[in-house]
């Protein structure tokens, strides 16, 4: 994939040589960005879709399954980690030039956690407070980011990108106000007062490269719609303008 900063400009050329777009994660590095990117897609009237794969991945559409069809109630509270040995294994390349990368591992990996959240459970961020470590880099490290969720839930998303420990570690649990559902790097517990188990049946899976052709011949709708990545760029925005200034932010809504 291409650094993150050159995203928008290949966006719209792409668009606007009538050309359908799968942009990695994430699709651009600001807000506005975002905004002009979706009006461009409308205007051409060509798709554009962000490649986050866990819209497509079976234990993610479950939960966001029982989310939608009130299983779990009213979603409280939720916490997620990402654990990443990100600082070194990225230390002397773009990713930690901010002039390509745009942010760290909040806009790199950490996109993927924040998409996720936001997409299994339908909510908007109200408002941000976060704090964050770039020890020698010029991005950001590590991030702590604590959330008020627009139906007044709670959240802590922390990314972690100095593991001293190879590979990738995510674990998210979600309190609803009749279950919880604790994912922990891809394995479901499903726990109600009554009973905890490990989900069976889950939806079938595909990829978004998948999702894309099909989208393109008519055959399925897009699953990661641009909507998608104005959503989880706005509160990347918002948690670096609060780990700036050292107060809580506000994010706006998407429209």
């Amino acid at each position: 994939s291409t650094p993150h900063t050159l995203h928008f400009d290949q966006i719209m050329n792409a668009l606007d040589r009538g050309l359908h777009v799968l942009s990695e994660k994430p699709m651009v590095c600001r807000v506005e960005h975002a905004h002009a990117a979706i009006a461009k897609a409308r205007e051409t009237g060509k798709i554009l879709m962000v490649s986050y794969q866990r819209h497509l991945a079976p234990q993610f559409r479950f939960v966001r399954n029982q989310i939608k069809c009130g299983e779990l109630g009213e979603v409280q509270f939720i916490s997620a980690m990402q654990d990443q040995r990100w600082y070194e294994g990225t230390r002397g390349a773009w990713r930690q030039q901010l002039a390509l990368s745009g942010g760290g591992q909040l806009n790199d990996s950490g996109s993927h956690l924040l998409d996720i959240v936001l997409w299994m459970t339908g909510l908007q961020v109200d408002e941000v407070h976060a704090y964050m470590e770039n020890f020698e880099s010029e991005v950001d490290i590590n991030s702590a980011l604590s959330v008020r969720f627009s139906n007044g839930g709670l959240g802590n998303i922390s990314i972690v990108g100095n593991s001293p420990v190879g590979g990738m570690w995510e674990d998210i649990t979600i309190w609803g106000s009749k279950a919880v559902v604790y994912m922990r790097n891809g394995s479901i517990t499903y726990k109600t007062p009554s009973e905890a188990s490990e989900p069976q049946g889950l939806p079938g899976a595909t990829t978004p490269d998948q999702n894309f052709v099909d989208a393109i011949l008519g055959r399925d709708e897009v699953q990661v719609p641009p909507e998608c990545g104005l959503r989880v760029i706005e509160l990347t925005e918002a948690a670096w303008e609060s780990a700036r200034t050292g107060v809580p932010a506000k994010v706006k809504a998407a429209a």
